[in-house]
């Protein structure tokens, strides 16, 4: 039994004793041609590094192989590293010539091609511009298309140099010594992970932290990872937001809200202000009608002014509820942004997010009084401040403006614009004719500060009264006589002495200039219509000489009786 235990021992070690064996002489085997070796550095001299490679041999690598730009050394003691036997095998006083460089270099071309096999992704360093692209150091001095920088466009290429970039290998000559990476396809890579991973948990409603990747005048896109979404400038506050950049910057964290998602498009819409709660929702409670408020003027415009009330909340002061005067010509007059203001509330629409506000609100307004502090028929005095075809607006104090008709600036003149008589800024006195309070009118004239030349006419004049006047203007039916300033009478041609009637017959009886006595026959106080008769006159002065001749013939006669009644005393 022990025999066949000893030599069942014997059987057990054989095999183990000659795998060591073959693994102790295998190192004498020269090595292959071209092989990269697995050494250990020994030590590190001031000119060499010393090697242990295996094959119960020791090698030598000039110290040079293994500095870095600095002429640092990047080898210690213990260091593993890779080797391969210079051609020839020489020896240098006892050590077997080594290059760590050409092993380094194989080593490399095969990471590469099994990179560029596999589509793996590396790391690699810009080390600067070359023509149409960059240089990228991935071991060896790769080519980087320019168009191949990026997803996107990108006019200068200069932000890559000297960073650490991830690249593709997209072609590779290993006896040419030419390699082609591409960070394009490496980031595309990398964002499509993202993004995969991102459209499984993306959701309308979920609230969800991004960064700002780029800003445009409507919006901002988000990066959520591997998507992007747009921020619209809306939806950034309640509050007026100008431009983005206002509120958002690039490269900047933030948290948002999905307010629209289109799976099959990969549209996503996003907000920040959906984050709180909408301040309009509450507004009518906050806001109420005829209460004061405070704001900040932020834009004025041809219509009005908006006034911040509060972030989100603006109220609109319009142009005709800043004061109560109507010369009003632009809200800039009055306010402009910026100013703190005390404002009114008028009216509030949440549903339509408008709130109306007054400033002439808060003083009395001068109307509601105006019957108490003026009457008709009394005398005012005023700057002009408008002329219309139709009349002049005359300001008679602030906020009260009244109205002098064309019709009652001058009771002589026949009027066609306020300007013949008025000017503007002129400071002028009027009558007040009427008082509308609740329609916001006054009436004025100007001629009633003067007595009616008709009515002073008719006053001291009757019918049968003869009147002097001159011929100022010729109708086809007879003439305009002046008989005082502002006050004129018609003539018919049929009371004219001498005149036939017969059309085409005879010139006009009458011509412009002409002054004669005439006498008045007619009188219209209500229609301001007198009418006059030369032929009357004329008759007058025929009955008048008719008159006289009787009257002198009458004493005649009676003197001729009185003398022939002496003669016969006499006789007697």
């Amino acid at each position: 039994m022990a025999v066949d235990q000893n030599n069942g021992q014997a059987d057990q070690m054989v095999p183990d004793s000659y795998e060591n064996l073959l693994e102790d002489y295998s190192h004498f085997a020269p090595p292959a041609a071209d092989e990269v070796l697995q050494g250990t550095v020994l030590s590190v001299t001031g000119k060499d590094v010393i090697i242990d490679f295996g094959y119960k041999s020791e090698g030598i690598v000039p110290i040079e192989q293994f500095q870095n730009a600095s002429g640092e050394v990047t080898v210690r003691a213990g260091d593993p590293v890779d080797v391969m036997i210079e051609h020839g095998g020489e020896q240098q006083e006892g050590y077997v010539s080594l290059s760590h460089t050409r092993a380094a270099r194989l080593r490399i071309w095969d990471n590469l091609e099994k990179a560029y096999q596999e589509q793996l992704v590396l790391s690699g360093r810009v080390l600067g511009r070359v023509k149409g692209g960059l240089a990228v150091d991935v071991g060896i001095k790769a080519f980087m298309p320019g168009s191949q920088a990026d997803s996107r466009p990108v006019h200068n290429l200069d932000f890559l140099i000297g960073q650490d970039i991830p690249v593709k290998i997209i072609k590779l000559n290993r006896r040419r010594g030419n390699v082609v990476v591409s960070r394009k396809m490496a980031v595309e890579e990398e964002i499509n992970v993202r993004k995969s991973a991102t459209l499984e948990h993306l959701e309308e409603g979920t609230i969800v932290t991004g960064a700002v990747k780029n800003l445009t005048e409507y919006g901002a896109f988000i990066d959520l990872g591997g998507i992007d979404g747009l921020l619209h400038v809306t939806d950034m506050s309640y509050g007026r937001v100008t431009h983005p950049s206002e509120l958002l910057h690039v490269g900047e964290e933030v948290t948002v809200k999905v307010l629209k998602f289109d799976r099959a498009k990969e549209r996503v819409s996003l907000g920040i202000k959906q984050l709180e709660p909408d301040p309009w929702e509450t507004v009518v409670t906050r806001y109420p009608l005829h209460g004061r408020v405070v704001g900040r003027v932020v834009n004025v415009t041809d219509y009005g002014a908006f006034v911040e009330l509060e972030p989100g909340v603006e109220g609109l002061i319009h142009i005709s509820e800043m004061t109560w005067s109507r010369r009003m010509k632009h809200p800039s007059k009055v306010v402009k942004p910026g100013d703190q203001v005390e404002a009114v509330v008028l009216e509030v629409h949440a549903k339509d997010r408008r709130i109306s506000l007054g400033l002439k609100q808060l003083e009395p307004n001068p109307w509601t009084t105006i019957d108490t502090r003026y009457s008709v028929g009394s005398v005012v005095e005023g700057r002009v401040r408008n002329m219309t075809d139709f009349g002049a607006f005359i300001e008679i104090e602030e906020g009260i403006d009244g109205l002098v008709h064309v019709s009652d600036l001058s009771w002589t003149k026949r009027v066609k614009h306020p300007s013949e008589i008025l000017k503007k800024g002129q400071v002028v006195q009027a009558v007040i004719l009427n008082i509308d309070s609740s329609s916001h009118r006054l009436s004025l004239g100007i001629k009633q500060l003067q007595p009616d030349a008709w009515e002073s006419y008719f006053q001291h004049h009757q019918v049968g009264d003869t009147v002097h006047g001159r011929v100022c203007r010729l109708a086809s039916f007879g003439g305009f006589v002046e008989l005082a300033e502002g006050v004129e009478g018609l003539c018919h041609f049929s009371e004219v002495p001498g005149y036939s009637g017969r059309r085409g017959a005879e010139e006009p009886p009458l011509a412009v200039g002409q002054e004669f006595d005439f006498k008045v026959i007619k009188m219209s106080e209500a229609e301001k219509k007198i009418g006059l008769s030369l032929r009357a006159v004329t008759d007058d002065e025929e009955k008048t000489r008719l008159e006289d001749y009787q009257r002198q013939a009458a004493a005649a006669t009676t003197t001729i009786e009185e003398v022939m009644s002496l003669k016969d005393r006499n006789l007697e």
